[in-house]
């Protein structure tokens, strides 16, 4: 999912002429109302009047890293499930679905069990697989399905979404004002009583896109290797989709069990922005979602990176367009130099004057196209300062490589100008105005900064410490971070190629 960041729509202006100060911090307080329920659920609402609808959002501080070892793809596969209903909703006889249901995942279990084992009994693994066809097609006679999905749109709902990042899932969709109570009964709901139905066919979803993004990409498939090399202990390393053999294990009884103990009240963030009445929406969210028991913490994730012992490589050959990318281990979202290393990624990457595109894609045109970004795959921990290239036609991999390697030394040697930061800073205030005025956004913006950051502020204080970042600092993280040793590169060599080698 993409982070898309917006600010409240009454600063436009000041933001147009100013930078994001404590003055602009106090104005946009006045329309913020926080409240924490006694369960520890957090309920941030924006007041804005602009027009009759508001954005609701569930921020759910669970992603792919803190999936269970075997599990991988469980979170994405959880946020699947959350659109199918709950034991009221979806279903025409839930008493009777429950008990199919039941014996859908028992009989997979089984199954599993049977296929998965040193010498599996095939007539046996047969057998029980016919049997759960069988359940499934019995489960599906008692589903209404899309029920969720359409009793929302009936009401004026759109923009019903959801994503799942190595950090972090979140669910939101906009609605008549008048409508807030209908969501508050439906999302805690789902929330108290979700009903898994229709799970291996989602699964089966999942298979599919799996196979579209990674399996028949070229892009995919360099990704997926490019992160079970770079990393050793954080589970960064493992694929957000999941991998082949995780998926097909996952069965209803995990999802549930991953469910109960990260979807706890504690764990989550409400944030509603629109034209709504602050003092009724915590309201309903005392009556709607506070008598969910408090449960257990969700478990922590203590696992840390350890530094690497030298830098890493790999060849992938593929009948494809050659592919280079190359990452540095950098920092969390919350170590003072996340945004120091995020302005020099701007320095070298953004925009048409940047220094990687002037250099090797305009002047010396040795890539077709090259990208540079922060805080890959996820920013909760330590993350990757990525590089990605595309070589023009007729030049070799080795060579884009050299030319990159040549332009980085130059920043750790000659540094940057103040010209080259001014020009970034301005760029990022210019894509935040760019942004403005989007209820969507700003609970995104929102929901992300207090989810990894601990506080909603951050949007405007870490907009403020840009401001105060110098030449010198840049310089020193360059230094610092762009070391070989810490780094992990990766390319996709075309066949022919490698043939003709």
């Amino acid at each position: 999912m993409r982070k898309i960041t917006y600010i409240f729509s009454a600063l436009c202006i000041l933001l147009a002429t100013t930078q994001v100060s404590a003055q602009s911090l106090e104005l946009f307080e006045q329309n913020v109302t926080e409240h924490t329920l006694d369960n520890g659920l957090k309920v941030i609402v924006v007041k804005r009047d602009v027009a009759p609808v508001a954005t609701f959002m569930t921020y759910v501080n669970v992603g792919g890293v803190d999936e269970p070892k075997g599990r991988t793809g469980i979170a994405h596969i959880f946020e699947h499930m959350a659109f199918k209903g709950t034991s009221r909703i979806g279903t025409n006889n839930w008493d009777a679905e429950k008990i199919v249901l039941d014996e859908v995942d028992a009989t997979y279990s089984k199954w599993l069990r049977e296929v998965r084992s040193p010498e599996p009994n095939m007539d046996r693994a047969d057998s029980l697989l016919a049997r759960f066809n069988d359940l499934e097609a019995e489960a599906k006679q008692y589903v209404n399905s899309n029920e969720f999905s359409q009793i929302i749109e009936s009401a004026g709902g759109v923009g019903l979404n959801a994503g799942t990042s190595t950090d972090f899932t979140v669910y939101f969709y906009s609605l008549p004002q008048n409508k807030a109570e209908l969501w508050f009964s439906l999302e805690a709901e789902r929330f108290k009583d979700p009903v898994l139905r229709e799970f291996y066919v989602e699964k089966d979803v999942v298979f599919e896109e799996r196979r579209m993004r990674t399996d028949s990409s070229p892009i995919g498939r360099l990704l997926e290797e490019f992160l079970a090399v770079a990393y050793t202990a954080l589970p960064y390393r493992d694929a957000l989709i999941g991998w082949p053999s995780d998926i097909e294990a996952t069965t209803i009884a995990d999802a549930l069990d991953f469910y109960k103990k990260y979807y706890v009240p504690s764990n989550m963030t409400i944030v509603i922005v629109g034209d709504v009445n602050p003092t009724q929406m915590i309201q309903f969210a005392e009556s709607y979602f506070g008598d969910i028991p408090q449960g257990e913490p969700a478990p922590p994730m203590y696992v840390e990176e350890p530094p690497q012992r030298g830098e890493r490589r790999f060849v992938i050959d593929d009948p494809s367009q050659p592919l280079f990318i190359m990452g540095y281990k950098g920092v969390g979202v919350n170590h003072p130099d996340a945004l120091l290393i995020d302005l020099l990624a701007g320095v070298l990457f953004e925009g048409r004057s940047s220094r990687m595109q002037k250099v090797l894609v305009d002047e010396k045109k040795l890539a077709l196209g090259m990208q540079g970004l922060t805080g890959y795959p996820g920013s909760k921990h330590t993350s990757l300062f990525l590089t990605f290239a595309i070589p023009n036609q007729d030049v070799a991999i080795e060579d884009l490589e050299s030319a990159i390697d040549e332009e980085l030394e130059k920043v750790k040697s000659d540094g940057i100008t103040q010209e080259e930061l001014d020009r970034v800073i301005t760029s990022r205030r210019a894509s935040l105005l760019r942004q403005l005025g989007n209820n969507t956004g700003i609970a995104n913006l929102l929901s992300t900064a207090q989810g990894m950051q601990g506080d909603w502020r951050k949007v405007f204080t870490d907009i403020q410490k840009m401001q105060e970042v110098t030449v010198e600092d840049i310089n020193r993280v360059a230094n610092q971070y762009m070391n070989n040793n810490q780094r992990t590169v990766g390319i996709v060599r075309n066949n022919s190629t490698a043939d003709a080698n």
